[in-house]
């Protein structure tokens, strides 16, 4: 606002930061009615609420070193004394067991059902998924080509051969730049379009705890791990740059497989 930004503390953002931590977030309202919130309860609901305010703050962060590295203010000592919230990243994710990902299948429509057997098949978020054009994938390397990711750098994602069957049936007789996954018309999906369906399917499925769509994404990973396949084969499948976000996620998931490695690979003296 009208507040100089060299005139700011490291109190004030502190308090700033506190405040936004324990205020409920809000939730999607209708235009013109008041302002809903949803409540926080709980130690995870609070641990979630934290971590939302690290990232506006990160966001924050980035804009004020700008303003620095452009001499627009003359110190940057302020903000530098101020940390983010610390375990923030702990939350125990859900993911569904295979007969619940079967249940969650059988209870969508033909056009969505594409759309979360895609997803579970590959890991990728909901954007990259709508993206996808018939030229995205490969049949004779058995690879799907993500050229926008969240990070911004392309990948090829690896699809067993169940998957490769899947997108073979999505793309056959589709010209190059048809999209893969669309809606019953054929008009591509949209920001959030995901949502409702989900939840109809959720619902029907009778999925207790429910699971959002990027839960899918997290079904992926956490039945890989379990499976066996190396954290960094993981993390290279779903666009992570190192393995340290999958070891925060799911590295608790892999303990059998590092249990059978050093057992056969640590020195053994006797």
């Amino acid at each position: 606002g009208a507040f100089p930004v060299s005139d700011l503390t490291a109190l004030q953002l502190r308090r700033w930061r506190d405040t936004l931590a324990a205020s409920p977030p809000r939730v999607r309202t209708t235009q013109g009615a008041p302002q809903r919130h949803r409540e926080v309860t709980g130690e995870d609901a609070k641990r979630a609420r934290r971590a939302t305010v690290n990232r506006i703050w990160a966001i924050l962060r980035a804009a004020l070193n700008q303003a620095f590295r452009d001499n627009l203010v003359p110190s940057d000592a302020e903000w530098r004394k101020v940390k983010p919230f610390k375990k923030t990243d702990r939350a125990r994710l859900r993911y569904l067991k295979v007969e619940e990902a079967k249940r969650l299948i059988k209870a969508c429509p033909p056009e969505f059902r594409a759309l979360v057997r895609a997803a579970l098949q590959t890991g990728c978020r909901y954007s990259e998924l709508t993206r996808l054009t018939a030229e995205d994938f490969d049949p004779a390397t058995g690879t799907v080509h993500i050229r926008q990711s969240k990070s911004g750098d392309p990948r090829h994602v690896v699809l067993t051969d169940e998957g490769i069957a899947l997108f073979r049936q999505l793309t056959t007789g589709r010209p190059g730049n048809a999209p893969i996954l669309h809606k019953a018309d054929g008009s591509t999906w949209g920001y959030a379009d995901q949502r409702k369906p989900m939840l109809d399917a959720v619902e029907q499925a009778k999925l207790e705890p429910a699971i959002s769509f990027h839960g899918l994404r997290h079904t992926w990973a956490s039945l890989a791990v379990m499976n066996g396949v190396p954290l960094l084969v993981v993390a290279r499948n779903l666009g992570h740059t190192s393995t340290r976000m999958v070891e925060t996620h799911y590295g608790h998931l892999a303990k059998d497989y590092i249990t059978d490695a050093i057992r056969a690979g640590a020195p053994k003296f006797d």
